[in-house]
């Protein structure tokens, strides 16, 4: 079965049609990102995890996940600045890894990953307007869990997800619209700055001071932002805020 889909096919059909309705019930583009990888890890395959990665000029920041090990996976990536996720992001095309034992397209993370847990892994790039590239990266514990099947039908989920997106766009407010998503990228913001403290406090690389500040979020049972607020404001003696554009608007990935 081929990898790609052409836009009549019954996958990107339903995808359009349950995104659609995702985003009507969700009240921002925030919560929709937060719907959108659950549902991604959910129906695509048992057992996989799902991360949603946005840049906007400043940086890959994750944006969105169906749970905490997603986070880990692809700051890992970030941490290597390669990996099927940013790959699919930089060359806009779908990025498969079928066994990360003996895949070595990316030197040393493949050892840092497989360390995590991941087995295999699908990156399918997505776009959600002018400027703003990203991933949808969907991670496996075992080998060989990406399928032509489910490639077929990650694949038509990024592309309706692009499509929701930019409707999203041209259907609410810009403003508000723009304003959402920059709140959710700079919640990663603040979680990196957390990280570079903990790495400092600890001397410890970066996916080591993020499983610290993921731990603490657990065990304390709140959000990751709010942990990393809390981190940041103790040591600064202020609230985190993003760095100002000469425009004047937030930078995000500050």
């Amino acid at each position: 079965m081929p990898d790609r889909v052409d836009n009549q096919s019954p996958d990107r059909a339903k995808a359009l049609g349950e995104l659609q309705q995702l985003l009507l019930d969700t009240p921002d583009i925030t919560g929709f990102l937060d719907e959108l990888a659950r549902y991604a890890a959910e129906t695509i395959g048992l057992g996989l995890s799902c991360g949603i990665t946005l840049d906007r000029d400043g940086g890959p920041l994750t944006v969105a996940s169906s749970d905490a090990h997603a986070n880990t996976l692809d700051e890992v990536q970030y941490g290597h600045h390669g990996g099927p996720c940013l790959t699919a992001m930089r060359t806009r095309t779908t990025v498969t890894i079928t066994d990360l034992a003996t895949d070595d397209r990316w030197g040393s993370y493949r050892l840092d990953a497989l360390a995590h847990g991941i087995g295999s892994a699908l990156s399918i790039p997505i776009s959600a307007g002018p400027g703003v590239r990203g991933a949808l990266n969907l991670y496996g514990a075992q080998p060989n869990m990406f399928t032509a099947s489910r490639r077929v039908r990650a694949e038509a989920l990024g592309a309706e997800a692009s499509r929701t997106l930019r409707l999203a766009l041209r259907v609410t407010d810009q403003v508000q619209l723009t304003h959402h998503l920059e709140t959710a990228m700079a919640s990663r913001s603040v979680i990196d700055q957390a990280v570079g403290i903990i790495m400092g406090q600890n001397r410890c690389p970066a996916t080591d001071a993020f499983e610290i500040l993921r731990a603490a979020s657990n065990h304390r049972n709140i959000k990751l932002r709010d942990v990393a607020t809390e981190i940041v404001t103790r040591i600064s003696g202020t609230p985190p805020t993003p760095r100002q554009h000469p425009t004047g608007m937030d930078d995000p990935t500050s």
